[in-house]
């Protein structure tokens, strides 16, 4: 039984995108489709005093490319980026317990890829502060083939895939009988119930990134991303 998600890569991702993480057996960065500009690949929200803060990527508009074709001319944002971060999120209770780990993603490497980016500091994150035990992989290492979901189908058979996990945005497009058909199992991820946390700057906010819940509770982000559903009938072991 392998419990499969396929995602495109996103910068910095908020909470939602690591619960999905930690709730498969293998996780796809599904890079090898159509770029979209002005989305998650690129940008993300931090809080500060103002309110919430969007962090871009520059990558330019084109959208006649893949995910991981998406370079990145200007390292200039990753200063910008960590610097905005710094100011952001010094005060917090954890930012010193993570400051090297960020600094050095952010300042230790000149990063010329879009998705190369996103997936190293994603599985630093997962595996290193989360401690998360996923497999992960990138969707070329599979070579699927077609377009849409006919990709999207033939890259899960070819990942021995018994069960697909996604986001509930899915349902707009995912046809339910074709994974039927497949012998896949559709499981769709609820985002409700995310307990609040002590953060700066109220009102409370939870779509923001990953970063956030780490600088303010350290150690204990896995307790407000999947650790809380222990605590109701509703938890389901991996």
């Amino acid at each position: 039984m392998t419990r499969v998600a396929a995602i495109q890569s996103s910068y910095i991702p908020w909470k939602g995108y690591f619960d999905i993480i930690h709730d498969v057996d293998l996780f796809i960065f599904y890079d090898d489709v159509q770029y979209t500009s002005r989305d998650w690949r690129t940008r993300n929200r931090i809080k500060t005093p103002s309110g919430p803060l969007w962090l871009s990527i520059p990558a330019g508009a084109d959208r006649n490319r893949r995910v991981c074709d998406v370079d990145l001319p200007d390292s200039r944002w990753q200063e910008r980026h960590w610097r905005s971060i710094r100011h952001a999120y010094a005060r917090a209770p954890f930012f010193r317990q993570y400051e090297d780990f960020f600094e050095t993603a952010y300042r230790g490497t000149t990063w010329d890829n879009l998705s190369a980016f996103n997936q190293s500091l994603t599985r630093a994150i997962a595996r290193d502060l989360l401690r998360i035990d996923t497999v992960f992989r990138d969707s070329r290492e599979y070579g699927s083939e077609g377009r849409k979901l006919d990709k999207l189908l033939d890259l899960l058979s070819r990942a021995s895939a018994t069960s697909y996990v996604t986001g509930p945005s899915a349902a707009d497009y995912i046809a339910p009988p074709r994974f039927a058909a497949a012998g896949i199992e559709l499981i769709y991820k609820s985002y409700a119930g995310y307990p609040e946390y002590p953060q700066f700057y109220p009102p409370f906010e939870h779509g923001v990134s990953i970063l956030d819940l780490l600088f303010h509770v350290g150690p204990e982000a896995p307790f407000y991303i999947w650790g809380w559903r222990e605590r109701g009938p509703a938890m389901s072991s991996r």
